[in-house]
């Protein structure tokens, strides 16, 4: 019975998409995080209070905290706030009954985490010193419509909250906030990530787009123990007020918000290892060479993604198998445009790993077809450190996928939404 409990545990962490494990380097009681919000207003913004219930106690249990929310406001006074490690504030800025306690918890060394609402105000001179000392922003200026991904660009690799993440990673899909003032002159601002100019135009509003300038998306105060993020703000389809984007699909955004938490609560994680266990063979090192051949191996199950029976035909599927170093194993990823490649097949290059039926809903089959230049048969890597990758796929958006996180043999692999789960991180090992 115990043994079935844990297996709907395990289950339960993968349908989440929670997935990543960065472990404090020393055992120890888990730190407590307490989040605010309202979920009173905007559709959008309440879903994400909705994801953020599920996502974060979830992230808690493999990451060394527990995590509360609660929409009583009254308990941040400072005989509740010193019992938490970090305090958030998921959709909102205090009252301002509330407002003098977390001045105060923060100027004795607290520390906090907010996300996207929790910095919008047209009166910045209401609460001068959250709009304009603490966060630095000022007054909301404008916004983009609608929701989607940018390319963020890491604008300091050395800040604990950043370590491992590569250069430029994407985003999940949010609507995005400018400000009044120019975080990039005030010397107490260290701003960590902001919108790579890759991403212009930003939006799908004509109206209500960017077209170029420069953006912060996450950035601390050197004063405090503080992260802010821009994101927090789900794509809906507002007729019906059903999601259509997960703010939790991007796994590098994700590392940044564990490793933030670890950072704010005085936790020194562990960064995840680029040394494979020494019963399998070391990942490649440095850019994916285009001439290569490569072995693609899953995190989870530690198996090899596989032409079924060695196939070099139109429909073979594409599987998991216990590594062989076979032709069927083996593949090359070779550019294309736009930072996509198609993936091909050692044992007939003509043939590339393709989403079947040009579909871009979860869990198509994944197959090989002679490449014809489709979006489908086109994929992204991008990098998640220490020498492992997701495959983003250019028709839909979605990630190469082992379904159910099976570490069982000849399971054929999927598109699935992006999730950050061991199930969609592969490592590539280079071939003879």
């Amino acid at each position: 019975m115990f043994r079935k409990l844990a297996i709907a545990a395990v289950a339960v962490l993968v349908a989440l998409g929670v997935g990543l494990v960065i472990r404090p380097a020393l055992a120890a009681e888990p730190f407590k995080v307490l989040a605010f919000y309202n979920g009173t207003w905007d559709a959008a913004h309440i879903d994400f209070d909705k994801e953020a219930r599920d996502w974060f106690p979830q992230a808690g249990a493999q990451n060394g905290f527990t995590w509360e929310a609660t929409t009583d406001w009254s308990r941040l006074n400072t005989g509740s706030l010193a019992q938490y490690k970090v305090i958030m504030f998921l959709d909102d800025a205090p009252p301002s009954g509330q407002r003098a306690a977390f001045q105060q918890y923060m100027q004795n060394g607290g520390a906090w985490m907010g996300f996207h609402v929790s910095a919008w105000t047209d009166n910045p001179g209401a609460w001068s010193w959250y709009y304009n000392t603490f966060l630095g922003s000022g007054a909301f200026r404008t916004n983009t419509w609608g929701p989607t991904r940018v390319t963020l660009k890491v604008e300091n690799r050395n800040h604990p909250s950043t370590a491992g993440l590569p250069a430029t990673f994407q985003s999940a899909v949010s609507e995005w906030y400018s400000w009044s003032n120019d975080l990039r002159q005030n010397p107490n601002i260290d701003i960590l990530a902001s919108v790579d100019a890759s991403s212009f135009p930003v939006g799908t509003d004509p109206n209500q787009s960017w077209y170029s300038g420069y953006y912060p998306i996450m950035w601390t105060n050197r004063n405090y123990k503080m992260l802010y993020a821009n994101f927090g703000h789900n794509g809906m389809n507002y007729s019906t007020n059903t999601r259509t984007s997960s703010t939790f699909d991007s796994p590098n955004q994700n590392r940044w918000l564990i490793q933030g938490l670890q950072w704010l609560a005085g936790v020194t994680s562990t960064p995840p290892t680029s040394t494979p266990p020494s019963s399998s063979p070391p990942a490649s090192s440095g850019p994916i060479s285009p001439t290569a051949w490569y072995s693609i191996v899953n995190k989870t199950s530690g198996k090899c993604v596989d032409a079924r029976a060695a196939g070099t035909v139109n429909g073979t599927a594409i599987q998991q198998y216990s590594c062989n170093a076979t032709n069927a194993q083996q593949y090359q990823i070779q550019p294309t445009s736009g930072g996509f490649a198609r993936i091909n097949q050692r044992g007939n290059p003509v043939q590339a790993i393709d989403v079947s039926n040009v579909s871009s809903a979860d869990n198509a089959p994944i197959q090989t077809w002679t490449y014809g230049g489709g979006t489908n048969q086109q994929w992204q890597a991008v990098s998640e450190g220490g020498g492992y990758y997701h495959f983003v796929s250019r028709l839909s958006g979605k990630c190469l996928d082992v379904p159910g996180a099976s570490t069982a043999d000849s399971v054929q692999l999927v598109q699935y939404t992006c999730n950050g789960t061991g199930a969609q991180s592969f490592r590539l090992v280079q071939q003879g």
